[in-house]
């Protein structure tokens, strides 16, 4: 199985003369990518979760500072395979030398670190397999608050409710959240179809066209 293909304007915006761009575009990638590396490298590299942290920061800073995304070039392959050489280098090149620069992230470790222990990976999985979940994982749970925070801001609450509710806990029938929210069904439908094309807009926004099959195959 490949790695998901990453958003191509923001590959290509990390590469922007424009500081502000490029700034914008790194966060972006780092994002998506930042707890599917700190994964990859506890579990294919065993190390531990400091070291973890250690070689995914500095990963991703290296990338910052020395540009190393400037060089890809989609006509030779995706940017999923152009990061995982990157990081693959990387790795061998600190182990080499045994730098390891100032930790940081303790949020993310954190919650990565959680994540690890909820969902273990299974014995013998193919690395890349394991990747492409964890990088679903993250997609689908930042395209998540992305919902959660335009209905907030919009004082639509209600529907990402009903939306959590039936699609996420999958434990109500419309007629039981018709009288849970005290809305007409008819209403309650109207509310799930806007929050399910909210939300696959945010998993585009997030991932890009060509990720949303590999997304809903690999949840």
């Amino acid at each position: 199985m490949q790695f998901p293909s990453t958003r191509r304007s923001a590959v290509f915006a990390a590469r922007s003369e424009n500081s502000g761009e490029r700034r914008d575009a790194f966060e972006t990638l780092i994002e998506a990518y930042w707890k599917p590396v700190y994964k990859l490298i506890r579990i294919k590299w065993s190390c531990s979760s400091e070291s973890a942290a250690d070689l995914t920061q500095g990963f991703f800073a290296s990338a910052i500072e020395r540009d190393f995304f400037r060089s890809y070039d989609p006509e030779k392959g995706t940017f999923r395979t152009f990061l995982r050489t990157c990081l693959d280098g990387y790795i061998a090149n600190q182990r080499k030398s045994a730098a390891r620069l100032k930790r940081g992230g303790d949020v993310r470790i954190l919650s990565a670190e959680s994540e690890l222990r909820d969902h273990p990976p299974a014995s013998g999985l193919n690395p890349e397999e394991f990747f492409l979940r964890e990088w679903t994982r993250s997609v689908f749970a930042l395209a998540l608050d992305d919902l959660r925070s335009a209905c907030e801001a919009q004082g639509k609450l209600a529907r990402f409710q009903i939306f959590e509710r039936y699609e996420l806990e999958q434990d109500a029938s419309y007629a039981a959240l018709a009288r849970e929210f005290g809305l007409p069904i008819t209403t309650v439908t109207n509310h799930l179809a806007w929050a399910r094309r909210e939300f696959r807009r945010h998993l585009l926004r997030r991932a890009g066209p060509v990720d949303i099959k590999l997304l809903l195959e690999n949840r």
